[in-house]
């Protein structure tokens, strides 16, 4: 169930990957659970989003009823800018998510908050360069290179650390459905660059070590 809206002073970024500064005056911020829709493909794209905590899906269902999942949004992460009136993907709470949410025409029609806006301008561009390494992997690459490529790009975004330790917050289904997969090649993809001595996993499955940073690049090359 969402949670009432509620006013939260300034947030600063705080990860990398496709940033916004709060305004100076105060946002609405909204809750949701895993699993909830945060706007559906086709709603009126009245506003667009900043992730306070947690991991943001925005997704399409294929006419066949596959789930295309187009990107994550890591925690600083800003999602729902259109450049028409309505949302062209979904969004949907990974788990327990924390959004601000800003009035499109507060930034647009009205023209206030100049840095703002060219915070969401520089976050379009880095979000359409993702989009054509997204295409580039898909089109191009194996599975076991897809696998590599998602994990060093989300350390990099997660600031794993110099221990590349690396806490994944979706599941493998999730991650097949991004990467154009069955969740069958994803685990057998993972067990595979185990093996290889690239990756180390926990015993809960749900976190990577990233042993050789090298190798991973090699075959995200």
């Amino acid at each position: 169930m969402q949670t009432a809206l509620a006013t939260t002073p300034r947030i600063p970024s705080i990860a990398p990957g496709l940033r916004i500064e709060a305004a100076s005056r105060p946002e609405t911020q909204r809750g949701f659970g895993a699993g909830e829709e945060i706007f559906a493909e086709g709603d009126r794209a009245g506003f667009f989003y900043r992730v306070a905590s947690g991991t943001v899906r925005t997704c399409r269902l294929l006419p066949d009823g596959r789930r295309q999942i187009d990107a994550f949004h890591l925690p600083g992460d800003i999602f729902g800018v259109e450049a028409g009136t309505e949302h062209r993907f979904g969004a949907e709470a990974v788990g327990e998510v924390r959004v601000i949410a800003y009035r499109r025409e507060r930034m647009l029609l009205t023209g206030e908050d100049g840095p703002l806006a060219r915070e969401v301008a520089a976050a379009t561009l880095r979000a359409l360069a993702r989009a054509q390494d997204q295409m580039m992997l898909l089109g191009r690459k194996s599975a076991r290179e897809r696998i590599a490529s998602f994990l060093l790009d989300l350390a990099e975004r997660m600031a794993d650390g110099p221990s590349g330790h690396l806490r994944l917050p979706m599941p493998r289904t999730d991650m097949a459905d991004h990467l154009g997969l069955t969740v069958e090649s994803v685990s057998r993809c993972l067990t595979q660059l185990e093996r290889d001595g690239l990756i180390a996993l926990s015993p809960d499955r749900h976190s990577v070590r990233l042993r050789d940073r090298a190798a991973l690049r090699h075959l995200d090359a």
